[in-house]
């Protein structure tokens, strides 16, 4: 049961933390035996990223972990998400761990023990090994079983000291955005590939999560964070409610479906006959993939508003995934998205703490009794720095004012949410975007590498020291 709270104050134990992803931060990709990843290929493809721009220093936190974590303690965060190089640990993705590699993730939990951290692992947030996808990628049933002995390394490298677990991040930007419209790695467009990776990224989470079990502490919590939708029809005609039904499935129900329920909905299946025949669920798949879950991890940014296209106008528009001639939503074709009312970050995505909180009590209803961590939330502002060198971001302040009220009215309408994770610690690599997008709360001089904390960052850790939400105009 959720913590009593006052209407000012979250729960005593709520986890404060922030975010980041290996390839987008920690540069060094050819030290310690670490092999090409898809988004080292992908982002040295020309034309594939904004300015050519790639992850090869990144913002060169292999070499600088310390200073990181020191500045998280001084900031006062009581939590840091990362995710783990598949390809610095175990380069193929098949055999043997890398010593050197797992040193390295195995010295970063271990210094932000010393500074009263907690440490989360995402074990997989979209860098296959390059090797992987030349065998096929996700599509391909294999990779769900290379994921799982590469969980079980993992788990017995770091198991004693994590106890926070991710299986998967964003699963669906692994599969529609990889497989379907292509605007992130490997790149392709094939739209019955994508809804086989979707499977087999399931598969992958349901396998990991026994894997991970097989080696570690009963103790240990094993999650997956899933970019849920907020999903709305721009009207409650027929025509409109059942295209937000058929992108619910395709953004929503085609994960949660069997990781919570076991079952892929009917109505999925009937709104993708014409592009898949689904002869890759396997009879036992189902079972597999339905681990018990201690928690599930929530990323949100925007809601999605859709209606029904004009025959005229058919296909996905305007869903904030990137300028692609192809697109992510397969069997979607009869639906267009619409720009939501309101402002809008440098990503072009509406603010909306609204659309958190409905998600929110989505999933306390979906998987009653299960806790919820919000493990993505935050904003892209053109941040720069004043002529003394500070960088001030009120709108990022109001941002994260906003939606962390949506979490606290969340938790007091009966949501067990145990924690929020902004996106991100620091500006870093934006995929596609390249570093034109400044989504960190600390701001990195990409010249330099010199971090300097934005007033988010000081207002950000403020409400980690004292359990309650600071005005807006305090840092």
């Amino acid at each position: 049961m959720p913590e009593p709270m006052s209407s000012v104050s979250f729960p005593p134990s709520f986890l404060w933390g922030a975010a980041t992803s290996a390839y987008q931060i920690e540069g060094a990709v050819r030290e310690g035996g670490r092999t090409p990843s898809i988004w080292d290929t992908f982002s040295h493809t020309p034309g594939r990223t904004a300015g050519g721009e790639h992850g090869d220093i990144a913002v060169d936190h292999y070499h600088r972990y310390r200073e990181d974590v020191a500045l998280m303690a001084e900031l006062g965060l009581t939590a840091y998400r990362f995710s783990l190089s598949w390809s610095r640990v175990q380069p193929t993705g098949r055999g043997p761990a890398v010593q050197v590699g797992l040193d390295f993730y195995r010295r970063l939990v271990d210094e932000l023990l010393e500074h009263g951290i907690k440490p989360a692992v995402t074990l997989y947030h979209w860098d296959l090994p390059q090797e992987l996808e030349d065998a096929g990628g996700w599509p391909e049933r294999d990779t769900a079983y290379r994921f799982a002995e590469y969980a079980q390394i993992v788990g017995e490298a770091l198991g004693d000291r994590v106890e926070q677990w991710i299986t998967l991040n964003e699963p669906w930007c692994s599969a529609f955005l990889g497989y379907g419209s292509g605007v992130h790695a490997p790149g392709r467009t094939e739209p019955a590939a994508s809804l086989r990776a979707a499977h087999h990224l399931n598969l992958a989470h349901g396998l990991g999560t026994s894997a991970l079990r097989s080696v570690m502490p009963a103790r240990n919590s094993v999650a997956l964070s899933l970019n849920s939708s907020t999903v709305r029809p721009l009207t409650q005609d027929p025509a409109d409610l059942a295209a937000a039904r058929k992108i619910d499935d395709l953004a929503n129900g085609v994960f949660h479906g069997p990781i919570l329920h076991g079952a892929y909905p009917e109505s999925l299946f009937a709104a993708t006959e014409l592009v898949t025949d689904w002869s890759y669920v396997h009879d036992g798949d189902l079972a597999a993939i339905n681990q018990p879950l201690d928690a599930l991890g929530l990323n949100y940014y925007t809601p999605a508003l859709v209606s029904a296209a004009e025959t005229d106008v058919a296909g996905p528009r305007a869903d904030g995934h990137g300028a692609s001639d192809h697109t992510p939503w397969p069997g979607a074709d009869d639906v267009a998205f619409h720009q939501t009312p309101g402002d809008r970050t440098e990503m072009g995505w509406t603010i909306d703490p609204t659309g958190l909180h409905d998600l929110i009590m989505r999933y306390t209803r979906e998987a009653p009794g299960l806790p919820l961590y919000i493990t993505e939330n935050g904003a892209a502002y053109d941040d720069k720095p004043d002529p003394d060198g500070r960088v001030h971001d009120p709108e990022r302040i109001a941002y994260l004012h906003g939606h962390l009220s949506a979490v606290r009215r969340a938790i007091s309408d009966g949501a067990d949410v145990r924690g929020y994770y902004l996106w991100s610690l620091m500006d870093n690599f934006e995929w596609a975007y390249g570093y034109e997008k400044r989504f960190g709360a600390v701001y990195v001089d990409y010249s330099t590498l010199t971090r300097t904390p934005k007033s988010s960052a000081y207002w950000y850790g403020e409400a980690a020291r004292t359990g309650a939400l600071p005005g807006v105009a305090e840092v």
